[in-house]
């Protein structure tokens, strides 16, 4: 059945559930029900909004325990329809959240497109999409196994899980990088169930171009997540306002493009919504990060975040379409930062931004690893995304390195106060850098229970620098590498170094709990600054 753009709050509707509609939506006691005619019919309680069926070329998606629906459920909400020209849209209002949800559909188009808006933070502290399959129907999950649970037994809180070969699951580490997460789904036979996220998707959501969060979790249900805020690693506050558009779309398994083209919904009077044509840009050349890095543009206020990546050719980049306002820029190499400016976007116009590293280069005697922001070149650092650092496919914790002789391979990637012991590096000095000061340099990327490097250089023990700002989350032992990292330098004392053979070692300040939720830290790179000596192998 076809509609006019009317409201649905009216008995006329009433339809027996034996009707067959193409596309159109039909009321059937307390249920909505929108036929897409592209093999999708999907159901929504109206009492509370939650998506009470997923019905796709004839097969139930939808799982039996729980619906799919924003976080657990938004409880007793107001749930109204009308059609738009050819639009069905359906609004949720919470009665005891500050949100409004939206569901909208297309005709011959097999996808749900949403969108959030929020005016307060929403209890227990986070929001997100959680589709609940049937996992009979699409077992696959995102990124692999790592999220699934199968005779597997909690072993940290209640998310964590090791399996009797020793391996671990985690739902976290089926997360990807927001900056590269605009399209992840579950997959079976002859279907594929997809989140997408496009261009400005998270431009409401907090965290940066490198948040990460739960995607997939593969236990009785098939859990297929879109997360917009989490205190997973919470770096930032929340941002209020209109999370989306986004989509949940269904294929016969092929992965879609993220290329959603959400400007239909300027026309569908959504909250906070901001077509194209009031909107403004920026473009430039980015300059000074070498070319072997990603150059990520990183755009925020307190109301909006966007990022792209510049060219790794000639650093040209054009930012995505941003609401107006005044806007921190930020560059990074990789995900290491090495300038900051601002930039103020008008709507209908591009703002022209060039920027250029402003890292320092000192003289060094010897670097481990890069600052890029990331540890995934130093030991571990290939695993630690996908599995806990007590799964049995890990390489052992702490350990030593020789400058010349070993790679950034051995070198642990994180440090524990109660596991693993400290890291050591053997290095060599000429007799012309003896009589001189240098100074240690340690980047970390994130940092658990207080955890920051304790470091000693021969004889000479380095001060405590202090415990870093809180985050009040498990962190790497959940696949997450990133917090606000830090930076700690330390001036070691000319004679501290002798001629010839020389160590230092790498520890942690702090202790709590044991083992891997012992304080610990992540490490970007190390260094020793100072000039090069004549003599020196190094």
């Amino acid at each position: 059945m076809r509609l006019a753009h009317t409201s649905l709050a009216i008995t006329a509707w009433l339809l027996p559930s034996t009707v067959v509609a193409k596309f159109g939506l039909t009321t059937k006691g307390n249920t909505l029900s929108i036929d897409t005619n592209a093999g999708l019919v999907f159901d929504i309680n109206k009492a509370n909004g939650d998506i009470t069926s997923l019905l796709y070329n004839g097969m139930q998606y939808q799982g039996t325990s729980k619906m799919s629906a924003l976080n657990s459920g938004l409880g007793t909400s107001t749930v109204t329809a009308e059609t738009i020209g050819n639009i069905i849209k359906i609004t949720v209002v919470a009665k005891s959240l500050p949100l409004t949800h939206y569901y909208v559909a297309r005709p011959d188009d097999p996808t749900v497109y949403m969108a959030t808006y929020i005016t307060g933070e929403v209890s227990p502290g986070e929001l997100r999409w959680l589709a609940r399959l049937r996992r009979s129907a699409v077992p696959k999950g995102w990124n692999g196994d790592v999220g699934v649970l199968d005779g597997c037994t909690a072993f940290e809180g209640k998310d964590t899980f090791k399996c009797p070969n020793g391996q671990t699951r985690c739902k976290m580490y089926t997360s990807d990088r927001f900056i590269e997460d605009q399209v992840h789904g579950v997959t079976g036979n002859n279907v594929g169930i997809w989140m997408i996220m496009p261009g400005t998707a998270y431009e409401t959501s907090s965290g940066g171009p490198f948040m990460r969060d739960i995607n997939s979790q593969s236990g009785d249900d098939q859990e297929l997540y879109w997360y917009m805020n989490s205190g997973h690693v919470r770096t930032e506050p929340w941002r209020f306002g209109l999370m989306g558009p986004y989509a949940m779309r269904f294929t016969t398994g092929a992965k879609p493009s993220a290329d959603l083209n959400p400007s239909f919904f300027s026309g569908l009077n959504i909250q906070g919504y901001v077509p194209a044509n009031r909107r403004g840009s920026t473009a430039g050349f980015v300059t000074g990060v070498d070319p072997k890095f990603q150059k990520v543009v990183h755009w925020y206020n307190n109301a909006s975040q966007y990022w792209t990546i510049a060219s790794p050719a000639d650093g040209k980049y054009t930012s995505p379409l941003m609401k107006p306002g005044t806007y921190t820029v930020k560059l990074y190499r990789g995900e290491f930062p090495v300038a900051q400016d601002t930039v103020t976007i008008t709507a209908g116009n591009i703002a022209t931004k060039n920027i250029t590293s402003k890292d320092p280069t000192p003289s060094i005697i010897w670097r481990i690893g890069e600052f890029d922001g990331r540890p995934h070149e130093l030991k571990n650092g290939d695993k630690i995304e996908r599995m806990h650092p007590e799964d049995v496919r890990m390489g052992t914790w702490g350990g030593s390195y020789t400058v010349g002789k070993s790679t950034a391979k051995e070198f642990p990637m994180a440090l524990f106060a109660k596991k693993g012991g400290a890291a050591t590096v053997t290095f060599s000095i000429a007799n012309d850098q003896v009589a001189v000061e240098t100074v240690v340099r340690v980047g970390t990327t994130l940092s658990f229970k207080g955890g920051r490097p304790s470091v000693k250089v021969n004889n000479w023990q380095g001060s405590d620098p202090g415990a870093p700002k809180l985050i009040d989350s498990r962190g790497v032992t959940r696949g997450a590498y990133r917090g606000y990292g830090e930076m700690y330098t330390w001036k070691v004392p000319a004679g501290t170094l002798k001629e010839g053979t020389n160590t230092l070692t790498l520890g942690v300040f702090g202790s709590g709990d044991a083992n891997f939720l012992s304080a610990n830290y992540i490490v970007d790179a190390l260094e020793l600054q100072g000039p090069k000596g004549v003599d020196s192998p190094s």
